[in-house]
């Protein structure tokens, strides 16, 4: 049975962050869109991206580990039945007992033992040969969806072209940032037992003056020597659109002030803040008036006086 902690090159004592931490960085490297003529890169992948989605699923991990289920989610066949050929043969009701290695001759039915292990193999009906198991889906079909870093913000919803030509919307999820996977159901390519899935993998873009920080937006803001001094109200973009922001008389370069809820939704669906650091910006060739002005201005103050000892 294929190890999904081997698979991603983790102990099973691993934690939820190392095993995220193993998955980003294989699927950083054998990610499709980076190994577009490397057959073997894209099957490491799918293989990686199976394993990953057990492991960090607690549930399911955990069931793993008591081994309950395969790394497909499927049930793990008892006594060492199934699926391998060879096993164990029903031989008709008269001679059902006779011969079972392990179990005697003391009018066991097997059908009943099989019944209760999977809660009933189908509506009821009895045991009808060892070794059954579901067909297998189709494999899953990887995509990587960019988003624009404001609509990432927002959870914008985005509009994706699956391999079959059909667009769907997607509802970003929160907390969604680069490297977040998310999977779409029956989306991949089809199989016997149904179609795989779609694994979404989002790249969040970089913005031209946004930066984030955790669940909170930076921002620089450039404002006029006048408006440091003398104060007033100034348009401010956010991620969510521009708004007005009153500048208090005196601000410095450096000083911080907040935006509370213009930041990412964090997983618990709080948003974040934007924090702005204002920025005294002087006109570029400098100004005759604004030098006119400093020129009979006598400073009583010495701004370095902190920096000497």
């Amino acid at each position: 049975m294929a190890d999904p902690y081997a698979i991603l090159g983790v102990s099973k004592g691993a934690s939820e962050k190392d095993i995220k931490s193993a998955y980003r960085k294989l699927a950083k490297e054998l990610h499709p869109d980076y190994n577009k003529d490397n057959a073997a890169a894209a099957a490491r992948f799918s293989e990686v991206t199976r394993a990953y989605d057990l492991l960090s699923d607690k549930d399911k991990r955990a069931r793993f580990d008591r081994g309950e289920i395969d790394i497909d989610g499927n049930p793990a066949a008892p006594f060492g039945f199934g699926g391998g050929g060879g096993g164990f043969r029903q031989q008709g009701r008269a001679n059902e007992n006779a011969g079972f290695s392990g179990f005697g001759n003391d009018g066991v039915d097997f059908a009943d033992i099989f019944d209760g292990l999977f809660g009933g193999l189908g509506g009821g009906s009895t045991y009808r040969g060892a070794g059954r198991s579901s067909a297998p889906k189709g494999a899953n079909v990887a995509y990587k969806l960019a988003v624009d870093f404001t609509d990432a913000a927002a959870l914008k919803p985005q509009r994706i072209t699956l391999a079959d030509g059909k667009t769907i919307d997607l509802k970003l999820p929160n907390g969604v940032e680069t490297g977040t996977n998310m999977r779409l159901s029956g989306k991949g390519q089809p199989g016997p037992g149904g179609a795989g899935d779609g694994i979404v993998t989002i790249e969040v873009r970089s913005h031209r003056f946004f930066r984030r920080d955790g669940d909170n937006v930076r921002l620089d803001l450039p404002i006029t020597l006048k408006e440091a001094v003398a104060g007033g109200e100034v348009r401010v973009p956010t991620v969510d659109g521009a708004v007005m922001m009153k500048i208090k008389p005196g601000s410095q370069s450096g000083q911080q002030m907040r935006l509370k809820g213009k930041g990412f939704h964090g997983k618990t669906g709080v948003r974040g803040d934007q924090i702005i650091e204002l920025q005294i910006r002087l006109p570029e060739g400098g100004d005759a008036a604004l030098a006119q002005f400093v020129e009979g201005w006598q400073a009583d103050y010495d701004p370095r006086s902190g920096l000497m000892a």
